[in-house]
């Protein structure tokens, strides 16, 4: 952790990136259904403590996309933020491939701590896992880790710690820079994600020097970028 510093990346970058077709999902996937969520949330909470914490360190910072009764801000031991997911859907595209934050071993990761609204289990559960997972393939990418908070240790569970089931790539972060610069599908863009979670951290006080850094990186790969067709020249303002 060292000072916060600026946010480069902007929304003017993101204006310069052009949109792309592509799929939601892995179109072999085998979606899950309200069932085996159900299952699945049984197995990965019973006998844990209520209300169930969830850590978040990307998007469910800025979208949770659940109803949550209580936040705080935790350190999860033992684990570093990576984009290192590789997506040719969602927030990528064949042509134009994007990638996904996970947890990757080692280090530290600071993020939040959300806690299931009581009394809303059944359905928060429902549309955390739903979004998280998607697919029976990627089902195993759930599971409870160590995080400190102000009250002390704790487990809480997060998802995409060491992935499983699905396409890792490992690259520098000029090279993550310059995929997600230009990452698009359905979803949107991968620089647009970014930001977001750029944004979120520093909306909590929370500086990680990864995303900075990173985020430096891709505003500075869009700024260049001026031959390419899915990045467009910049506006003039003189």
């Amino acid at each position: 952790m060292t000072t916060s510093r600026p946010i480069l990346l902007s929304d003017r970058h993101l204006a310069r990136i052009a949109p792309a077709q592509g799929p939601l999902h892995d179109p072999r996937w085998r979606m899950l259904d309200d069932a085996d969520l159900d299952r699945l949330a049984d197995e990965l909470t019973r006998g844990r403590p209520r209300p169930i914490p969830i850590f978040a360190y990307g998007s469910l910072i800025w979208n949770p996309g659940f109803a949550v009764g209580a936040r705080r801000r935790a350190t999860a031991i033992g684990w570093h933020r990576s984009f290192s997911i590789s997506l040719d859907h969602f927030r990528g595209s064949p042509d134009r491939p994007g990638l996904m934050l996970a947890l990757a071993r080692g280090g530290q990761c600071e993020g939040l701590v959300l806690d299931i609204a009581q009394g809303t289990e059944v359905q928060s559960l429902r549309d955390i896992l739903r979004r998280e997972l998607v697919a029976h393939e990627l089902a195993g990418n759930a599971c409870w880790i160590t995080v400190q908070t102000e009250n002390g240790r704790q487990e809480a569970l997060t998802f995409y710690a060491d992935p499983v089931g699905t396409l890792t790539a490992r690259l520098t972060v000029e090279e993550q820079a310059r995929r997600l610069a230009r990452a698009a599908g359905a979803a949107g863009s991968g620089a647009e994600y970014l930001l977001r979670t750029a944004r979120g951290l520093a909306e909590h006080g929370i500086h990680d020097d990864y995303i900075w850094t990173l985020q430096q990186h891709v505003a500075q790969e869009i700024d260049t970028a001026v031959d390419e067709c899915f990045i467009a020249p910049a506006r003039r303002t003189d």
